[in-house]
């Protein structure tokens, strides 16, 4: 496994606990329909990138096209979660920008 690809599986298991936990820790808010967005983007995100992740480690032909549409919804959800001010979206901000990075050198490789 190169150091590229190791680092992206890296990044893509990061951001898919971190929007595990942020949606998670959402439904916990005083005002849980102004988190809906943000839960839901944190859903697809995680799942996203666990999908990304195995067709990564498996070598899948569709591994570049899968981290492309990942980089797009862990930027959307990354720019959702940045948008609140509690501890756990701006972890998920942070963890869904660093993946989006990853993905899309994954997705040019």
């Amino acid at each position: 496994m190169t150091p590229k690809i190791k680092a992206g599986l890296e990044a893509l298991s990061a951001c898919a606990d971190a929007c595990d936990y942020c949606a998670s820790a959402c439904l916990q808010e005083q005002d849980v329909a102004m988190m809906a967005r943000c839960i839901a983007l944190d859903m697809d995100c995680a799942a996203i990138c666990r999908t990304a992740a195995g067709t990564m480690a498996r070598g899948s032909e569709f591994a570049g096209s899968i981290c492309q549409i990942c980089a797009q919804i862990c930027q959307a959800c990354g720019q959702e979660c940045a948008r609140h001010q509690h501890e756990h979206c701006q972890q998920c901000a942070r963890a869904c920008e660093r993946c989006a990075d990853a993905c899309r050198q994954m997705a040019a490789a």
